[in-house]
């Protein structure tokens, strides 16, 4: 169930970075592919910053997201 949560997360802020990155995004599927890996580095680095946004549902979507926006943005920079 937790791989199903992490999933889910990721795939919303995939979609949220990629409406956030207007015109820097991937398409669908690749902003959702590119939330899953955000999810892991918005939680990178976060952490490395020591910044916690806590649990429920609303800290995890907004780490995920700023992953995600750094992921397009980084996209972006080797797209051009």
């Amino acid at each position: 169930m937790n791989l199903l949560y992490f999933l889910l997360i990721g795939l919303l802020a995939g979609w949220l970075g990629g409406q956030i990155m207007r015109g820097g995004g991937l398409g669908l599927i690749g902003n959702l592919v590119v939330g899953v890996i955000g999810a892991y580095v918005g939680g990178f680095v976060l952490g490395l910053l020591g910044l916690s946004l806590g649990g429920g549902i609303v800290g995890p979507v907004v780490t995920a997201t700023i992953g995600a926006v750094i992921l397009l943005f980084i996209v972006g920079l080797l797209k051009k």
